[in-house]
């Protein structure tokens, strides 16, 4: 199972009124596992969510899923019967038990069969934790249970590939972490594609990344080479409270100590502190160093 991207653009706006490349060129390869796209906001990861899923169509370039092309109507209908997608807004019938909102989502996707849709639909809301909760409305829920209706209907129709877009925002510590392991462990059989501008959730969750920024791809890799593309490039210094880093430096975290405050940095050794000291790089550091590295304004986001 593959995903072949190949030279997607997307421009929105006319030749005079204005005009945002959303993607610009991306070349990338997506198997089977779960697969991160980290980027700030406005980076572009919805809107390759949604040329994904059929919904948009690209203005150049080619997207094969499975061998069908999504930019042909032929295709997105093809696409369609092995996708499940999750977007950051799902809209919902507040007043509908989640077990008549699967159910009804699963009749849009096409399952014509009640017996098969009803033994599916119970499957489904099982595997999401919700089959004590599934008939009370869904306006009852918590933001988390929500999320988690979202994820049991974009798996009704058993797809092969699972698009979530931005899933654990907004969610406290506990359904975050409960989301995660959901999603890995879906990932076993299928490609999974998480799209997030939080670090942490693809630290925690993905073997294979790629960071987008201004429509453009600036890494596809493993975390674990994006954290080690920072070695050598990663400082702690404890300076006075009224001094701040400069010449270059990003600052990633701060911490108010009994001598002053200690700062965890991102770039070249900062000459102004001679006495600090090198540090193993995270994720965050490696996005942060990336970042930097393109001339992009670096927004870091973390649990």
């Amino acid at each position: 199972m593959m995903i072949e991207i190949s030279g997607l653009t997307k421009i929105y706006g006319r030749r005079k009124g204005g005009r945002v490349t959303a993607l610009d060129g991306i070349d990338l390869t997506i198997e089977e596992g779960m697969f991160g796209l980290l980027g700030p906001n406005g980076a572009g990861k919805t809107t390759l969510m949604r040329i994904l899923a059929g919904i948009v169509n690209p203005t150049g370039g080619s997207a094969q899923v499975f061998g069908h092309d999504v930019t042909t109507e032929r295709g997105k209908e093809a696409v369609k019967r092995v996708l499940g997608y999750l977007p950051q807004e799902l809209g919902m019938y507040p007043d509908l038990s989640a077990r008549q909102f699967v159910d009804y989502m699963g009749i849009l996707k096409g399952m014509e069969d009640p017996a098969e849709r009803k033994r599916r639909v119970d499957e489904v809301l099982e595997m999401v934790g919700l089959s004590d909760a599934a008939d009370r409305k869904i306006k009852g829920y918590s933001g988390g249970m929500k999320r988690r209706v979202g994820i049991a209907q974009a798996l009704v129709n058993d797809p092969r590939i699972l698009i979530v877009d931005e899933p654990t925002a907004g969610l406290d510590p506990e359904e975050r972490i409960r989301f995660r392991n959901l999603l890995v462990g879906l990932a076993r059989d299928r490609i999974v594609i998480l799209s997030t501008h939080i670090v942490e959730d693809i630290g925690q969750t993905c073997r294979d990344m790629a960071v987008l920024s201004k429509g453009r791809l600036l890494f596809r890799g493993s975390p674990t080479e994006l954290t080690q593309s920072a070695e050598g490039y990663v400082w702690t210094v404890t300076a006075d409270a009224t001094s701040k880093p400069n010449g270059g430096l990003t600052v990633v975290s701060m911490r108010h100590m009994a001598d002053g405050v200690e700062y965890r940095l991102v770039g070249q050794r900062p000459a102004e502190y001679p006495h600090a000291e090198a540090a193993r790089p995270g994720l965050e550091d490696g996005y942060v160093w990336l970042m930097k590295n393109a001339g992009q304004t670096v927004e870091v986001s973390v649990a």
